[in-house]
């Protein structure tokens, strides 16, 4: 059963319903354009409701969180899974990337998910753990397919997207596709060249550690 869904068999008054839909939109709006640092108390004023309306309707913040991402999260998990049939492996890898920061970038609660245990819903959680070993396939087809820099791990990926993603958050207001160019250079250091590719300075992440690292970054606060 969905969270903040009705009981089977009790269906929520058309004006309770109405309620539901309104604090979905609001907190979607919200979510989308500032991240998920976003109180309820927030979220049922954008929805011209009352804070213990929102609390009826969604037991807890989090519970509203994971009704309204995830679709979105399986979302993302399809684009892994078009990549991974795409015939030709350096297509795939690119443009699950871009597609990828394509949708954080329209969408800031998605990144913030993606990248902050702290909201971590288990339900949430549990799409979030099938994308690192789906990017490990994208990243050995890619060498396979002597595309991509043999040195280069689905471990550095994550935080490549971290990366890029912030030019979008820090120069939306300017250029809301400014990450597209940085995105072009990176891929640029990540194909594999016709000479021997400097060698990177420091080895990925172990897994517990990109767990941590992601763990620190937090959305950027609106005053």
């Amino acid at each position: 059963m969905a969270l903040g869904s009705p009981a089977p068999g009790r269906p929520l008054r058309a004006d309770a319903e109405r309620n539901r839909g309104r604090l979905l939109d609001a907190a979607r709006e919200l979510f989308a354009e500032r991240g998920l640092d976003v109180s309820m108390d927030e979220i049922a004023d954008h929805a011209g409701v009352g804070v213990g309306t929102a609390y009826r309707r969604f037991g807890s913040r989090d519970e509203l969180i994971g009704a309204l991402f995830e679709a979105r999260m399986e979302d993302y998990v399809a684009l892994a899974e078009d990549a991974l049939v795409e015939p030709d492996a350096w297509a795939g890898f690119t443009g699950f990337l871009e597609r990828s920061l394509a949708m954080q970038a329209a969408d800031r609660g998605l990144k913030d998910l993606l990248f902050s245990h702290g909201h971590a819903l288990e339900r949430v959680e549990r799409v979030r753990t099938r994308i690192l070993p789906m990017v490990e396939r994208l990243v050995a087809r890619a060498h396979e397919a002597g595309a991509l820099r043999q040195d280069v791990s689905g471990r550095d990926l994550p935080l490549v997207s971290l990366m890029v993603s912030s030019v979008a958050d820090f120069a939306s207001d300017c250029d809301s596709e400014l990450w597209r160019r940085y995105l072009t250079i990176v891929l640029d250091g990540l194909r594999a060249a016709g000479g021997a590719p400097t060698p990177l300075p420091r080895p990925p992440l172990l897994e517990p550690q990109l767990d941590a690292a992601m763990s620190r970054w937090r959305p950027h606060r609106h005053h």
